[in-house]
């Protein structure tokens, strides 16, 4: 039976961040540690975006950053300059390329292509079964969803930011690369919270993403025509696609850290580290990360590591909102917007606002609706 101290399971954003901060760390110089993935890391699968006031040790890979984001509604759309916030891009073969790298010049990293299967904690030491072997350490940290529970469970309403993006290139120069479209939802809603994400690279390259944050997936044809119609209506017509992606992103205020225990840790999307509200992950998962590896070192049970904060909550109301009146969504974000300083609603969503700031941003929202959805889940 093989045995490590430490086991990563699942090699996304949080695997790969656990792995380079471990490798980085004297402290952990000594600690032997796989990493399980069912296919190695190599393809430009996805694109990270996150804002941020400091530099991080992802500088360098960073591919483009805005000081400036657009929002467009109906009731509201302005320009809007963050600083000192940046809205940062990271695309997902240099983040891999970055880490594995790093991994490969580590003696204590080994990476094995399996595909896991199950998880055991005996209260001693955890059991990692994957379909070629069964591997036995002191500690997993597990990001793959091996539950499908979020999903039905009903006392936690699931919506899904679910997206089609296309990298493009035109022959004119028709996008404004200072700025980046964080939301734009001047589109028809059809009774879904639906807007078109759009990050320039240059003047003549962007990434658009048709995204919507409902219950009910798409046909790919729908995202697609939508981006078509997009670009018409901005008076793009000549364009090349240059590449593809999509994805689904869960939304829910579903505790996944109930399941961790003594000796295994879910994390990424499997623990619960997306945020419910926005479906951002990759900064919190940096967050997350570096308080976890100082955790690490006290030698607790990781049972202990989480702990829900008053952001549960104002995510939770926000999602009970949200999934009641899907089509409600372009009114709460306009509002959210319009009276309160785009500095503000970024402090608020990286859960580092006081209580008093957080009075003042969720007094802007439509009280009735946030009432009601408080009453529902006191009584």
């Amino acid at each position: 039976m093989h045995k490590y101290h430490y086991i990563i399971t699942g090699m996304g954003a949080s695997g790969l961040m656990l792995a380079y901060h471990l490798c980085n760390d004297p402290f952990f110089k000594d600690k032997n540690i796989l990493l399980i993935d069912r296919e190695l890391k190599n393809k430009n699968d996805r694109t990270w975006c996150f804002w941020e006031k400091e530099t991080s040790c992802w500088e360098p890979i960073i591919s483009q950053q805005w000081d400036s984001i657009y929002f467009g509604s109906e009731g509201f759309s302005e320009q809007i300059e963050i600083l000192p916030y940046r809205y940062k891009m990271i695309k997902g073969k240099d983040f891999y390329d970055f880490v594995l790298t790093t991994l490969e010049r580590s003696s204590n990293i080994t990476i094995a292509t399996e595909e896991l299967v199950s998880l055991r904690d005996d209260g001693e030491k955890a059991q990692v079964i994957t379909n070629h072997h069964t591997y036995v350490c002191d500690k997993v940290f597990n990001s793959v969803v091996l539950s499908s529970d979020y999903r039905t469970h009903g006392k936690y309403p699931l919506l899904n930011q679910h997206f089609v993006g296309w990298f493009v290139k035109t022959k004119k120069e028709v996008f404004d690369n200072k700025t980046a479209t964080f939301m734009d939802f001047t589109i028809p809603q059809r009774g879904n919270t639906r807007f078109m994400y759009v990050l320039p690279t240059s003047t003549t390259e962007a990434l658009l993403e048709y995204t919507l944050f409902s219950e009910k997936l798409l046909p790919e044809g729908e995202y697609e025509d939508a981006i078509k119609e997009y670009l018409q209506q901005k008076g793009i017509e000549a364009y090349e696609i240059v590449e593809k992606e999509k994805g689904c992103i869960p939304m829910t205020s579903y505790p996944f850290a109930n399941k961790n225990s003594k000796n295994i840790l879910h994390m990424g999307t499997a623990g619960g580290w997306t945020k419910p509200s926005t479906g951002y992950t990759f900064h919190i998962c940096t967050k997350k990360i570096n308080k976890l590896v100082q955790f690490l070192k006290k030698n607790e049970h990781l049972s202990q590591f989480e702990r829900k904060t008053r952001f549960w909550y104002y995510d939770l109301l926000f999602l009970d909102v949200l999934y009641k009146d899907n089509g409600f969504g372009h009114v709460l974000f306009s509002t959210l917007f319009k009276k309160n300083s785009s500095q503000k609603i970024l402090k608020f969503l990286d859960e580092e606002t006081t209580i008093v700031e957080e009075l003042k941003i969720t007094t802007s929202l439509p009280k009735s609706r946030f009432l009601k959805a408080l009453w529902s889940r006191i009584f």
